[in-house]
């Protein structure tokens, strides 16, 4: 059974506010998040998986990886962390290598913040940078709330697997 509490995303037009809690320590969900194990969790068959993830995880370093659509495009994606607080913050720029349909090449920057609770993490992404472009905003809010059910579900599974 699959508990999957509160994902929450929603965006003003210019930010995005997105939040879970996952059932997990705060140290098991920065790793997910900055490993290449991030290709085994995010996407699904009928969405897009993400391939190749390469992360020089620094302030200043590079993270590229390539979003592998459902219909076969590779289309890459990339950015530059910004700070690093491990395990409990995360702010990294992101861009697409390609032209999005309602974003474009924008650069924007996305903020993790994981704080302990007393069910595991609370995982809360700050997405900024979208002023002007509300149906980029729109749609990426909604991308969110798809990527931290997909990490809810991912964590759930291998919890249970181990018990």
């Amino acid at each position: 059974m699959m508990h999957l509490l509160g994902v929450q995303s929603m965006t003003n037009g210019e930010t995005i506010m997105a939040s879970a809690e996952i059932e997990a320590p705060v140290e098991r969900i920065f790793s997910a998040l900055v490993t290449r194990e991030i290709e085994q969790w995010w996407g699904s068959a009928d969405t897009y998986r993400m391939a190749d993830w390469s992360a020089d995880l620094r302030i200043g370093g590079r993270w590229t990886v390539v979003v592998r659509m459902a219909d076969g495009r590779d289309l890459p994606a990339g950015g530059e962390f910004l700070e690093i607080e491990s395990p409990r913050r995360i702010v990294q720029t992101r861009a697409y290598g390609w032209d999005h349909p309602t974003l474009g090449r924008r650069q924007t920057t996305v903020a993790w913040l994981l704080a302990p609770t007393a069910r595991g993490t609370r995982l809360t992404i700050c997405h900024g940078g979208f002023a002007g472009l509300g149906d980029a905003a729109t749609e990426h809010a909604e991308g969110w709330g798809r990527v931290l059910a997909w990490l809810q579900a991912y964590v759930e599974a291998e919890r249970l697997a181990a018990a």
